[in-house]
């Protein structure tokens, strides 16, 4: 059947992957389009048949057009390669977070509705403690692979395929076509699957107006956020390339940053002040790195413009919308994300729905001009779904005011969320966690403000009456059952939590009684909880 695309929306061999890197194996097939930490490189033409020989390993698997595969990888060719190759095929890319296990873990994997994992050997032992649902088979990349009941495993060699042949499709991939399901933190419930179409991540990675064919994109985000796939789309868009890393450093952003000619960078949360707090050199101005998205913008943005020379830019954006709020380069308006971008309309609302004045604080709501051009849904969640496209609006569940010049601001999470290292944390999942410790007998999470930046976690609980509590054996309860991001650095015992007549906690009174006397410090007791290092073997 011949597509009849909306006029707004760009031919498919424009915003569809498996078209593009077709388009740019033609047009550039010898220009780099990615590399690694490993010092790994791949061309335009090496990267399209890298990425046909994948996708042919996994039709060989059986997976179809529309399939969902769940893949469970650190930053890599690896990844990268597996991404496309299932886009390739128009089957639906379905990452998670590395640092999740148990319960939430679960909730994902049965949210996926996937037959076929792809997981990192440290990794995929985790699923033998939890429902696999759907789950009936797995490719191990990166080490051995572990035998589990239920589970056809295989190894590496079923991700290689001699055959380079572009693989058939039963129909032409469309721009409306779901391309991935990505995992974003649940606020008032478990984490949500964000249902994306290939034109969602076109107009999300397209929105940047600085990015060129000349740039070269550090991917320092993982590839399970949008943060990290965003990048790659945006440079596949342009033509230019991308340097991937494991994660953000301090001490290798520059070097890095130098050595692989990087134009162009995403820093997050705290990363610009990290950055600012290493010694100054006569080099601090002597690198390609002309802008980067500084998120949010706090006071450290015009010092990182001042010291290192590089062009700022800020913008507002969720894993569900694309990137509606940007700003003009090194912007002054400390707090701003900037103004609306063409092809999409904005407004801030009350509670009903109904627009607030200027300079009063409303929940963002976002629709776009071009169909497409945002989420399509929840996975498996259709009264989430229903509830955050009210009124035919998008409903961010952040609230902003807007200034009289028309700048927008970002006042606060309406969401019950916690920011906490570049990751966002659901505080109804570090609840339940916290709710299975014996002895406890209600909790609640909250964020309470770092002395770095962003929010560190809080859980302030009532224990069973005749219990003995130890904070120690808390938090070693929750280190296996949590990733590590969302293990609370502060503990406090109450003899009851606070609530509202309709039996709600009053989390508000909570965080504005903040870190009292009582609280015990996670950190001051000489506990660390650090992510854990896959693939990386003493």
């Amino acid at each position: 059947m011949e597509h009849h695309l909306d006029p707004r929306m760009p031919a498919p061999e424009r915003c569809v992957q498996r078209f593009m890197l077709d388009f740019w194996a033609r047009e550039q097939p010898d220009k780099i389009f990615a590399t690694f930490a490993d010092g790994e490189e791949w061309t335009y033409r090496e990267a399209r048949l890298i990425t046909i020989r994948t996708a042919n390993a996994f039709r060989a698997l059986g997976v179809k057009q529309g399939e969902r595969v769940m893949v469970w990888l650190p930053n890599s060719a690896d990844c990268l390669r597996v991404w496309f190759g299932l886009n390739y095929l128009g089957a639906v890319f379905v990452p998670i977070n590395l640092s999740y296990r148990g319960t939430l873990l679960e909730h994902v994997v049965g949210l996926s509705e996937a037959r076929l994992a792809v997981a990192h050997a440290d990794l995929f032992p985790r699923l033998a403690d939890v429902n696999r649902k759907t789950l009936r088979e797995a490719v191990i990349l990166g080490g051995n692979p572990t035998e589990i009941d239920g589970i056809a495993v295989h190894g590496p060699e079923a991700l290689i395929s001699d055959n380079e042949a572009p693989p058939e499709l039963e129909h032409s991939i469309a721009p409306w076509d779901m391309q991935s399901i990505i995992f974003t933190s649940g606020t008032t419930g478990p984490s949500k699957g964000v249902m994306s179409s290939y034109m969602h991540l076109y107009s999300m990675a397209g929105s940047a107006p600085f990015l060129s064919q000349d740039d070269r994109y550090m991917v320092n985000l993982p590839m399970f956020h949008s943060g990290g796939v965003m990048p790659v789309t945006a440079m596949l868009i342009h033509g230019g390339s991308i340097a991937m890393v494991d994660s953000f450093s301090t001490e290798d952003f520059w070097p890095t940053i130098r050595s692989r000619e990087i134009t162009t960078v995403i820093l997050l949360g705290v990363m610009g002040g990290f950055l600012l707090k290493q010694p100054s050199g006569p080099d601090d101005r002597n690198h390609p790195l002309r802008t980067c998205t500084y998120v949010p913008l706090n006071e450290t943005a015009p010092r990182f413009h001042e010291r290192f020379g590089t062009e700022v830019h800020t913008h507002f954006n969720m894993t569900e919308i694309s990137m509606p709020i940007v700003s003009q380069p090194n912007p002054t308006a400390l707090g701003s994300a900037g103004r609306p971008r063409p092809g999409v309309e904005i407004r801030l609302v009350d509670e009903n729905d109904c627009e607030v004045p200027v300079g009063t604080v409303g929940e963002l709501v976002v629709r776009t001009e071009c169909p497409w051009a945002m989420n399509h849904g929840y996975a498996g969640d259709p009264i989430a779904t229903a509830a955050a496209w009210r009124n035919g609006w998008f409903h961010t569940g952040d609230g902003f005011r807007r200034d009289a010049e028309g700048d927008f601001f970002f006042v606060d999470r309406l969401k019950d969320a916690i920011r906490r290292r570049g990751e966002n944390i659901s505080s109804f999942e570090v609840e339940s966690e916290v709710l299975a410790f014996p002895c406890v007998r209600e909790a609640a999470a909250i964020p309470v403000k770092s002395d770095i930046a962003e929010d560190e976690v809080m859980a302030i609980i009532a224990i069973k009456p005749g219990e003995a509590f130890d904070p120690v054996e808390l938090i070693e309860f929750l280190r296996p059952r949590m990733a590590h991001f969302m293990v609370p650095r502060y503990v406090r015992v109450v003899e009851a939590l606070p609530r509202t007549p309709t039996a709600k906690i009053e989390k508000v009174k909570l965080r504005a009684e903040g870190i009292t006397p009582d609280t015990w410090d996670r950190e001051k007791a000489g506990i660390v909880v650090k992510r854990e290092k896959i693939g990386q073997r003493g």
